[in-house]
């Protein structure tokens, strides 16, 4: 019998009109593959990036990039998971805004028992991104306790998470947010300190919170809106990090710019850290560890049915939503 999956494609780059509901059909796993029958789906700006074509992809495109289910099948060579086995993952290609896949098995992860499904199809994108931004991506010398960072669109998923996490380290987090009501969900999730970009200068608070010197890191996800004065933020060798374009993506500019402080600039991506099973594993087991510890909680604050996916992706373009969206089945 032939398996079929209700699933979410686009035939073209564009709006979130092109989210169209098809059925699909589902083969079974090939060598380094399972299949997985999803119980809940991961929303990130990176989908709406690959909907409208600001990071292009090969059309028909299956959207989705994280998700958390049960293991159907698993194919040749795969030893780390079993039919069975509950499981979560952030991975390429896309293709999670479905009921059941196939897919490459390197990047899917046993899920803990004490992490409930919506949880990890709702942290696992998010919780990797902040995983290794803050483990991994560093400016020089490296980043100890009492430091200040910048962090963009603190009250986001990704922000969320990071806010917890870098308290948990000890870092003096300072998030900016668009809204009064953003900045205090940012502070109540442990930003040391919170900027309302939409009413306040962030550069000039920056300096005043850090008495003049700016902050060792800034992590920017907005792109073309905040690049300049991210980089006004920092101190002498400061570490930009660039890993999103909510705002669009940031234009060319002279490396010169960088040349009055020698500063740092990387466009970091998530996937570059995840290239081996064992990589991904143990970034899993770093984040999996500090959500079971409870110094950081997923706030899964929009859930959406699978069919409702034009509603969501406009939500999350309006700038409505805050913390974790996911798609239910």
């Amino acid at each position: 019998m032939t398996l079929t999956t209700k699933a979410i494609r686009i035939d073209q780059h564009g709006g979130a009109d092109q989210l169209k509901l098809v059925e699909l059909p589902v083969g079974e796993p090939g060598p380094g593959e399972i299949r997985i029958r999803h119980k809940a789906i991961g929303l990130n700006f990176i989908d709406i990036y690959q909907r409208s074509g600001l990071y292009p992809q090969k059309m028909p495109l299956s959207l989705g990039m994280e998700g958390a289910g049960v293991v159907e099948a698993v194919g040749e060579g795969v030893t780390h998971l079993r039919a069975g086995d509950r499981a979560a993952y952030a991975s390429a290609p896309p293709g999670s805004y479905c009921e059941l896949r196939v897919m490459p098995a390197k990047t899917v992860c046993k899920l803990p028992d004490a992490i409930s499904f919506e949880t990890g199809a709702a942290m696992m994108l998010k919780g990797l991104t902040v995983q290794y931004l803050l483990k991994k991506t560093l400016p020089q010398g490296g980043l100890q306790a009492g430091d200040f960072v910048l962090f963009h669109a603190a009250a986001g998923g990704v922000g969320l998470i990071a806010c917890q996490w870098a308290r948990a380290l000890g870092l003096q987090l300072i998030g900016t947010a668009g809204s009064d009501a953003k900045c205090a969900l940012a502070k109540a999730n442990g930003a040391a300190h919170v900027i309302n970009y939409g009413t306040e200068d962030f550069a000039a608070r920056v300096k005043e919170i850090t008495g003049g010197e700016g902050v060792k890191v800034v992590y920017d996800s907005i792109g073309k809106d905040t690049f300049d004065k991210s980089l006004e933020c920092l101190r002498t060798f400061g570490l930009l990090a660039s890993f999103g374009n909510a705002s669009g993506a940031v234009p060319p500019f002279a490396p010169a710019i960088l040349a009055p402080k020698s500063l740092y600039l990387t466009r970091a991506t998530l996937f570059a850290h995840m290239t081996t099973r064992e990589n991904t594993q143990a970034m899993a087991d770093d984040l999996f560890a500090v959500v079971e510890s409870g110094a950081v909680q997923i706030h899964i604050d929009q859930r959406y049915p699978l069919a409702e996916v034009q509603q969501a992706h406009q939500d999350m373009e309006a700038r409505k939503t805050t913390g974790c969206s996911i798609l239910t089945l």
